[in-house]
């Protein structure tokens, strides 16, 4: 097979693969591929114009785009989850005017004060720990981070969706540990 062949078969699949899915997932699909091979046009870098610059986006959850809503419908499970949902918000969710490529623990801080949710109790530690946990990378400045890949894949597909019984706002309950209760029998 040639080098031409080779790249036009690799277009063919890509576009089988691609069918099921609409537009707007399938710009997030090679959106994602670009940045997790590293190419321009990743986040806004170099290359083609982002779309999330020039158009409007989405409307998501049920047309919400303030941060109150969006955090109550996504229902982040710990505070790592919150630093992505904050970070996604901020990127692709806000009105255009409105939008940050990247967040700092204070972004986190008024999110948390906006949203009447717990606010953590070291919110820098929080972003670092969502950054060790793969969801966010560390932007150019000291403290600043930007959503990845991995965090936005979260925000989109894995947290929930509003439904209609939707909390108040508070995190999520602990889960403690549960320890089993031995039946206190002796065998002989």
């Amino acid at each position: 097979m040639t080098k031409g062949q080779d790249d036009l078969e690799a277009v063919r699949l890509i576009a089988e693969t691609l069918q099921p899915f609409n537009d707007s997932e399938r710009e997030r699909i090679l959106r994602w591929v670009r940045e997790r091979l590293g190419m321009a046009g990743a986040h806004g870098s170099q290359g083609a114009p982002d779309p999330r610059q020039t158009q409007a986006p989405a409307v998501g959850l049920g047309g919400t785009r303030d941060i109150r809503s969006f955090i109550q419908a996504k229902k982040p499970m710990n505070e790592r989850h919150l630093a992505a949902v904050v970070a996604y918000y901020h990127q692709l969710e806000a009105p255009a005017d409105q939008r940050k490529e990247s967040i700092s623990s204070q972004d986190l801080i008024d999110a948390c004060r906006t949203a009447n949710w717990a606010r953590p109790k070291n919110p820098s530690q929080t972003l670092i720990n969502a950054f060790r946990a793969g969801y966010i990378d560390k932007a150019g400045e000291r403290g600043k981070y930007r959503l990845n890949a991995v965090g936005e894949n979260l925000v989109a597909m894995v947290l929930p969706e509003t439904d209609a019984g939707g909390g108040a706002g508070a995190t999520a309950p602990k889960k403690g540990r549960q320890r089993k209760k031995r039946a206190n029998t002796k065998h002989r």
